[in-house]
């Protein structure tokens, strides 16, 4: 009859009886409700009474009762994965649900006992991801809960049984702990006990979110079928802090293996130290934060055992060590020396080091096996300040760095980088 929620009048005049699609009882309502207010109208005299309908006086004296308001009802929602009553569900799962209205559904999850599991719920991808891994074996009921909004009513809950703790596990291990402090180069470098086959590499790769502050694009780069690297497009800015997750547990890694346990590791990045080695000059530029703060006579790699070209990055240090190509080089050429202040930037054995025996022709030309010699003094004050993950460049000499020969992550360009990404 044209009322509104808010108790005012809604008087429409009545349609034709003729229209498309009308039913002719609701003209003759229509012409009732006008009648009843020029009625009424004629009785008010020169005071204006409110219509009954809106709660006024009867005829009677009692009070018109007002219309009940619709009530609200809550949108359609379902589980649709894992499916009711599921066994066998993988302990990485995620929960998929359905709503009309998923921008206000709620998704509770809990466990046998009752108790609530934990996690971030993306109510674009209708996706419900627990924080952890859930338990092998153990039961869990999801409740879905709908909102007012929609024309039908919904609320669900479904259960489904997590698998039994398989015996085929893969070791996963960060060569980066908590509390350390790297160098701009650094890469984060994560390794796995047995291969992962390429189709499962992308869920792997999701599963292990890199953060840092300040935000800087990055991306991993699978080095092998057991190893993979993540660098940013850039080198990492100086004091960088750095946060990742490698949530692995129970996540299916191929032939029936799963990964074996979670990890995170928190680290940071100290100041930028970047050594630039030109063949051309013999010298190396060793610049802090930007700024040039050494310029250091060099040795590099002697012709028949050249240095390589190429950017690399320290992976080890060693402050006195010992040398032995004895076994590597043929019976006659091969040596065992005392080094101090080694520190190493391939896999193949080329060091940065102090080497006093070449101090006379360092600036000047090349005696080398291939390594970076620099003066006992300039070695000690190298060693003293450059840590993991500090960038040297080596431009000019006879060969060019290999890839994977060390960490050359900076050694491809970030297009290149990208391509070892398995998403």
């Amino acid at each position: 009859m044209g009322f509104r929620g808010d108790g005012s009048t809604g008087v429409r005049a009545p349609r034709l009886a003729g229209g498309a699609g009308r039913r002719p009882w609701r003209v003759g309502v229509a012409a009732l409700v006008v009648a009843s207010v020029l009625v009424t109208a004629g009785c008010s005299g020169d005071k204006a009474e409110t219509p009954s309908w809106q709660g006024g006086a009867q005829s009677d004296g009692s009070t018109a009762s007002e219309s009940p308001s619709p009530q609200p009802t809550l949108s359609t929602v379902a589980v649709t994965f894992p499916a009711a009553d599921a066994t066998d569900v993988v302990a990485a799962t995620e929960i998929k649900y359905d709503s009309e209205d998923a921008a206000n559904t709620s998704v509770e999850v809990k466990d046998a006992d009752g108790a609530e599991v934990k996690g971030t719920l993306d109510k674009d991808k209708k996706v419900f991801t627990p924080a952890k891994t859930l338990g092998w074996g153990k039961t869990y009921t999801v409740t879905v809960n709908g909102t007012p909004s929609g024309d039908k009513g919904g609320s669900t809950t479904s259960s489904f049984t997590v698998m039994k703790k398989p015996s085929k596990l893969v070791r996963v291990t960060s060569f980066l702990g908590d509390g350390q402090t790297v160098g701009v180069a650094m890469p984060m470098i994560v390794r796995f006990g047995r291969s992962v086959p390429e189709k499962y590499r992308a869920e792997v790769q999701r599963r292990m979110p890199v953060t840092a502050s300040p935000v800087q694009e990055g991306i991993w780069h699978w080095i092998s079928p057991t190893e993979v690297h993540y660098r940013p497009k850039t080198y990492w800015k100086a004091n960088t802090k750095i946060f990742y997750k490698v949530q692995l547990a129970g996540v299916p890694m191929g032939d029936g293996w799963y990964g074996r346990s979670d990890l995170t590791v928190d680290l940071k990045v100290g100041r930028s130290f970047v050594m630039t080695v030109s063949n051309k000059t013999k010298k190396m530029t060793v610049k802090r934060d930007g700024k040039v703060i050494k310029t250091i006579p060099v040795s590099l790699g002697k012709k028949s055992t050249p240095s390589s070209s190429g950017t690399m990055v320290i992976i080890e240090k060693k402050e006195h060590t010992v040398f032995d190509t004895t076994d590597e080089l043929p019976e006659g050429e091969g040596y065992r020396t005392k080094i101090d202040y080694a520190q190493r930037v391939t896999w193949s054995g080329q060091f940065i080091h102090s080497a006093p025996w070449s101090e006379g022709v360092q600036g000047r030309s090349n005696v080398s096996h291939g390594c970076i010699n620099v003066s006992m003094a300039m070695g000690k004050w190298l060693f003293s300040r450059t840590m993991l993950g500090d960038p040297v460049t080596v431009s000019g000499t006879e060969e060019k760095l290999k890839r994977y020969n060390g960490w050359t992550d900076w050694d491809m360009s970030w297009a290149e980088y990208k391509k070892g990404s398995a998403i």
